[in-house]
């Protein structure tokens, strides 16, 4: 969508600006403007590579003529001494693009090592992994775009493109049935086609969402997986249904057996390792 293309652009703009600043001085002053070199990708820890495709925009912004050859790609299996990939042309813009490319490499690839971990004890479940809010601000497009080269699968991006009623918006709007009319009318003043979610703290309000409907799907907030089983039982495939609040690995699978059909873990993005590699002078 134009939307993640432009904020990614303003990413790299940003990132341009906070690193080399006025120019990257230890570079110009000991490297020729003409001298070129090659540089390699080196992995240095098993896990799930990402962040290629936005490495390559890297390069290609700083310096059209770079020429860049991928052997892994995003989504594959890596090990220590794995090479991804080969990157070619003048050395001075190959230094000054150099931590760009890893801090966005190693941050995406830890991302999509965690998200491969849950998704694969999700198999043989109904239950799909989802990624939330909880990003880096300013990087959340390419922290949702590792989550799903991982395996999992993208809760909203932002604030615009679903309807989330969650316990402060119901509060505020005085009651869960207030909060789903107003949605309601909302989408329909505004021809906006999006679906609306609700949360729903307890089985007196998830009992007020059944009778009222209006929704796409509700979210059992902090559900113990005794009262998630029941609750799915009620809602006996009305509504989608998504498990939150406080969800760990060591509990991932007691919800995926309740049947909910996905559950929100704001670890795949708040509390990432980066995985380690090096982008290295090949002499």
């Amino acid at each position: 969508m134009n939307c993640e293309k432009d904020l990614i652009e303003s990413l790299l703009n940003l990132a341009f600006a906070e690193d080399i600043g006025d120019g990257d001085h230890t570079t110009l002053c000991c490297i020729p403007a003409s001298q070129k070199g090659k540089v390699q990708l080196i992995v240095k820890e098993e896990g799930i590579l990402a962040g290629v495709e936005v490495a390559k925009k890297i390069f290609h912004k700083f310096d059209s003529d770079l020429n860049i050859e991928v052997f892994i790609n995003d989504g594959a299996k890596v090990k220590p001494g794995d090479i991804a990939f080969t990157v070619e042309g003048k050395e001075q813009s190959l230094l000054q693009t150099e931590r760009i490319v890893l801090n966005v490499m190693q941050r995406m690839s830890g991302i999509a090592t965690q998200t491969a971990k849950y998704a694969e004890a999700l198999k043989g479940y109904k239950t799909k992994v989802l990624d939330t809010r909880k990003t880096t601000p300013g990087l959340r497009m390419l922290e949702k775009q590792a989550v799903k080269i991982g395996g999992g699968v993208n809760h909203r991006i932002g604030l615009f493109d679903m309807i989330l009623l969650k316990d402060n918006h119901v509060d505020f709007a005085g009651g869960i049935e207030n909060a789903i009319r107003n949605a309601q009318n909302y989408i329909q003043e505004k021809g906006k086609n999006l679906k609306i979610e609700i949360e729903v703290r307890n089985f007196d309000e998830l009992n007020e969402v059944l009778r009222i409907g209006g929704v796409d799907r509700i979210m059992l907030d902090n559900f113990t997986p005794e009262k998630t089983k029941e609750a799915v039982e009620l809602i006996n495939g009305r509504f989608e249904t998504e498990s939150s609040g406080g969800i760990t690995f060591a509990t991932l699978q007691d919800y995926a057996k309740c049947g909910v059909d996905y559950i929100s873990v704001g670890a795949l993005t708040h509390s990432v390792k980066s995985l380690d590699m090096s982008l290295k002078a090949i002499k």
